[in-house]
């Protein structure tokens, strides 16, 4: 099997990468294409791809840098504030708001189309870093959510101590896709940057839907943990 050569330069590149530090400069692509004597075309392929995949970090003007490792695991049924704890998580809300529930929306929350619905959009940060851009659209009413939501952080913990809305079971469709121009600033990524859209559909011990959210997640800093149990 004939392996690309930019192949074989990323992966010398991932051997300085695992012997350096994060923040710790590259050579230069010219540098690097004498090093592993090859063009700076296929330098720059390899550096790409690492860059996507959160290895290295690129600022133009400046160089090429080994990036701080920032790999997040999120679970099912808990939320990204349980997941990671409080300290590490923020949320910059964006909007919170009613309107009125479109086809879609009403037929994962069993209501009628045209039905308000609360909606509360927001990106989520860890470690300071933008890494999700998340949509949840919520059943019924809940007087007060964007103060609750505030006080609090988590959704989950807010549905449930403000609202008596528990999460009792999950289902996500994962898939991935390309960053629009929005979702690129918002998650300080390039346009086109690869992202995994995930949707889930919530619902609370006596089977009502209560969430259907849209998360759009940075795919060089997510990891989506699913368990399952033989029976």
């Amino acid at each position: 099997m004939r392996v690309p050569r930019y192949w074989t330069v990323k992966q010398a590149l991932l051997g300085l990468v695992d012997a350096g530090t994060p923040g710790t400069a590259l050579p230069t692509e010219r540098e690097l294409a004498e090093r592993f004597a090859t063009s700076r075309t296929t330098v720059r392929q390899a550096i790409a791809e690492l860059v996507t995949e959160g290895r290295l970090d690129r600022t133009q003007g400046s160089g090429t840098y080994i990036a701080e490792p920032l790999l997040v695991e999120v679970q099912q049924l808990t939320s990204f504030t349980d997941d990671l704890g409080p300290e590490r998580v923020a949320n910059r809300i964006l909007d919170v708001r009613t309107e009125p529930a479109d086809a879609e929306t009403a037929g994962r929350l069993g209501l009628a189309a045209g039905h308000p619905v609360q909606v509360v959009e927001r990106v989520r940060l860890v470690d300071g870093v933008p890494l999700a851009l998340e949509t949840a659209r919520l059943a019924g009413d809940l007087p007060g959510l964007a103060a609750e939501l505030e006080a609090r952080g988590s959704l989950y913990a807010t549905l449930r101590e403000a609202y008596g809305r528990g999460v009792d079971r999950v289902q996500d469709a994962v898939q991935s896709r390309l960053a629009d121009p929005r979702e690129a600033e918002l998650l300080a990524v390039d346009t086109g940057h690869p992202v995994l859209l995930v949707r889930r559909l919530s619902h609370t011990a006596d089977d009502r839907p209560v969430e259907w959210t849209r998360s759009v997640y940075r795919g060089d800093r997510f990891t989506f943990v699913a368990h399952a149990r033989t029976v």
